[in-house]
């Protein structure tokens, strides 16, 4: 449909063409009242007009055009590319340009922004690690240069300090292998080897395992009322059971006193399940939900530091779901509690 507002460069044309070739037939005509030179006039001028207009508008103006393309693109222009500039691009209106131009402004905007972000990101990275390879450095240097200078002929004081030392020392290699096993699962290297396996038996296996740090506080471990019937997925079970020691363990340490850890497992499709870990914690602020599977985010850092831990955990739970081509997720009310869900993929036979 014409419009004047979207004129190719051919329509531009034609239109001044016609604007001009029509009024100088009519003067013709006026002074040589002969309609078939006032014809010959009009279509010779037309003609003229047009491919005059036409070539001036593409040897000028979409040369420009051309020249900002190759700017945007910034590379050597490929054989495909030449083609669509000279026999794609002259086709299209100035309007249809302007939306090209402004499509790729949006897009390097957008790309800008996912760089400022990722930046922002990368440095907030490297300051928590800094924090976090620093604070038992720290410990072990303060603890060796106290036996150095003199704690060591004490046996009481030597042998705690050496227990604080291996402590620390432990938390080191665990920083350490948690950075391993995340930068293998970022980069693909971990290779799945994916089998059917009962989900509540892992949970219960799992739970057997961290029952002891449960009796501390008095926590109950169950699986939920009516997600007893034993449903089979197909996965990694022992990347899986990774996942199901973090989430019960953040489980623990954030749970309260007498608290009570629940796992249910549903079947949401003939494809898939959805697996949840329930607590009846402290709860996690709406703010935090959002950056709580990034490497090292805690919402609460001096209590984080506290009760120990990596900070990986959660973004080694994301990346081993999503390397099943699965999703996890997060929902939690403060002092009313939080629980995990994620998906896995139903049995195969």
């Amino acid at each position: 449909m014409f419009s004047s507002k979207n004129l190719s460069p051919q329509q531009l044309s034609a239109t001044t063409a016609l604007i001009i070739s029509l009024p100088i037939s009519i003067g013709i005509f006026f002074f040589q009242p002969q309609w078939w030179i006032a014809m010959i006039s009009f279509f010779v001028i037309l003609s003229g007009s047009y491919w005059l207009i036409l070539f001036m508008v593409q040897s000028f103006v979409y040369r420009k055009i051309k020249l900002i393309y190759k700017l945007i693109y910034q590379t050597k222009a490929s054989k495909r590319e030449e083609f669509y500039y000279k026999n794609i691009l002259p086709q299209k209106s100035i309007d249809e340009v302007r939306e090209d131009v402004e499509n790729w402004a949006q897009q390097r905007k957008a790309e800008i922004e996912v760089l400022k972000q990722n930046e922002a990101y990368r440095k907030e990275f490297l300051q928590n690690l800094s924090h976090e390879l620093k604070t038992p450095i720290f410990a072990i240097q303060g603890y060796v240069d106290t036996l150095l200078n003199g704690a060591l002929e004490n046996p009481e004081v030597n042998k705690k300090f050496l227990g604080s030392t291996s402590r620390n020392i432990d938390r080191l290699v665990n920083l350490v292998d948690d950075l391993d096993e995340i930068s293998k699962l970022e980069r693909g290297e971990q290779l799945l080897y994916k089998a059917n396996f009962v989900v509540q038996d892992l949970v219960k296996e799992v739970f057997e395992t961290l029952s002891i740090k449960a009796e501390e506080k008095q926590i109950k471990l169950a699986i939920k009322k009516g997600c007893e019937v034993a449903l089979t997925v197909y996965a990694d079970k022992e990347k899986i059971r990774q996942v199901f020691i973090n989430l019960i363990d953040n489980a623990i340490k954030y749970g309260k006193q007498n608290g009570v850890i629940e796992a249910s497992a549903y079947k949401i499709d003939g494809k898939r399940i959805l697996i949840e870990i329930s607590d009846d914690g402290t709860g996690i602020a709406e703010e935090h939900l959002g950056r709580i599977f990034e490497r090292f985010y805690r919402t609460d850092l001096a209590r984080s530091r506290k009760v120990g831990g990596s900070g990986l955990g959660l973004a080694i739970c994301k990346h081993i779901i999503e390397a099943h081509h699965q999703a996890i997720h997060v929902r939690s009310t403060i002092d009313v509690g939080t629980t995990f869900g994620f998906t896995m993929e139903s049995r195969k036979d």
